[in-house]
Formats: structure tokens, sequence, C-alpha cells
């Protein structure tokens, strides 16, 4: 049985492109036969894409041009081109918005496929342009495609150092933070080692002495001696989580 072909049935294109595409459009790639030129492409990847969507642009010997779903002339694959732009557009303004890690892992993750696309792009095209020198369109469609592709390639970078950074500023605030608690619970084990004897002794032989404030009042004395413990409780704590002198300041953030 016959497989039906990818190209439209109306296409007057040697058969020996039909053969060469299965049911899939594939990676992208040129095909060039009598002076006919197909170039293979893939629309724009999304990010719950699973398999390439195929476009096709078909370049006739007389130097006309034609494609499957982006009408006809150069200007097709100008629109083709434009599409990638605009992706790369918009994965450029959520990285300027991104503001935690996990907005950093989207842009990344959603702008891969994007890159990897506009890589074989670029690709496709300097070999169309190598197949058929005279035209001097590709040239600059060829041209467009390499300036995409640079462009996805510096995003995807920025957003991947951007990230590396989120995480190794957590990674320090979480360190600092550690080293923070470790340090309190070292003073509070100093302080329980150094009175506990005391305390010991003092619950084993009682030590009850006369300080005259058994004579006052009975609110006064508690009142008193609340305060008191209260005071000594915050002295306690500010030297407890104060800051060590040779702890460095968190640095600024990254840009700021």
């Amino acid at each position: 049985m016959e497989t039906r072909s990818l190209l439209p049935a109306v296409w007057e294109v040697p058969k020996s492109f039909r053969e060469r595409l299965g049911t899939s459009a594939g990676r992208q790639r040129t095909m060039f036969d009598e002076r006919h030129l197909l170039l293979v492409l893939h629309a724009p990847p999304k990010p719950d894409d699973t398999l390439r969507r195929g476009r096709f642009i078909w370049r006739k010997p007389d130097g006309s041009w034609t494609s499957n779903d982006l009408g006809g002339g150069i200007g097709a694959l100008g629109k083709h081109l434009a599409e990638y732009a605009e992706v790369i557009q918009q994965f450029d303004r959520l990285e300027e918005e991104a503001q935690t890690a996990a907005d950093y892992f989207a842009v990344l993750e959603g702008l891969a496929p994007v890159l990897r696309a506009a890589a074989h792009l670029h690709q496709t095209l300097q070999e169309a342009r190598r197949l058929v020198p005279e035209d001097r369109d590709l040239i600059i469609m060829r041209d467009q495609a390499y300036d995409l592709e640079r462009t996805a390639d510096l995003l995807y970078t920025n957003a991947k150092n951007a990230l590396d950074f989120a995480i190794a500023r957590r990674a320090e605030e979480e360190s600092r933070s550690s080293r923070q608690m470790a340090l309190s619970a070292h003073r509070l084990n100093i302080l329980a080692a150094f009175f506990f004897p005391l305390a010991t002794l003092s619950a084993i032989f009682g030590v009850n002495l006369l300080h005259g404030l058994e004579d006052s009042p009975p609110p006064l004395a508690f009142l008193v001696l609340v305060g008191a413990g209260l005071a000594a409780g915050a002295i306690l704590a500010a030297f407890i989580t104060r800051r060590p002198p040779d702890d460095p300041p968190a640095k600024a953030e990254l840009g700021k």
C-alpha cells in the first residue's frame, strides 16, 4: 500500500523528495534534486511538545518559493524565522521577570528545545546556501537564523548563570544560618557546663540565704524576680545570637 506523502499532492517536486520522507518530518535538513530545493524545517517547539511539527518550504528551479502552511514567496521563510524570533522574545521577557530558581528553571526548560531547533535551522539554511549560491535571499535568511541561534544561546546562558547564582546564594544563606545555630548551641553548652556543678551542689545541699525580700509584700518580690529574670534572659539571648567578628556580611545580589 502506498504511504501518504507529507508534501502537498499538488507540488510537482522530484520523486526522490517524497521517497526520502517517512511518516514524520524527521530532522531539519535540505533536499536538492534537479535544481529543486526542499527545506524540511520544524515549527518553533513548545515546552510540552514531544513531536516536532514539520514544515516544508520548496524553492523551484525558477527561484520562486512556496510552503505548505506559510504561503508563497521568500516571505514564507521570513515568517518562519519571525515565529522563532517571537518565541525567543517571550522567553527573554520571562527571564527578565524571573525571581526564583523555579522561574529560571522554567525558562531553561522551555528555551532548550527552541535553542536546539534554532541551531539546526541555521545549519539547514547554511547547507541550502551552499547548494544554491546564486540566491541572495538565502544569505539574508541564513544570517537571520544565525542571529536567532546566538540570541537564544546568550539568553540560555544568562538564565543558567542566574539559576546557578540563585542556588549558590541560597546555599550560602543556609550555610551561614547553620553556622550561627551551631555557634549558639556551642555557647549554650559552655554556659550549661559552667553552671552545672553549682546547680547540682545547690540542689543537693540546698542554698537558702536570707536576702530581706521574704519580708516584702508578696507581689513585690514576685515582680522583682520576674523582671530580673527577663532582663537577664534578654542579655543572655543577645550574647548568644550576636554575629561573630569574623563573619563577613552577605554580598550584594547579582547585578545590584
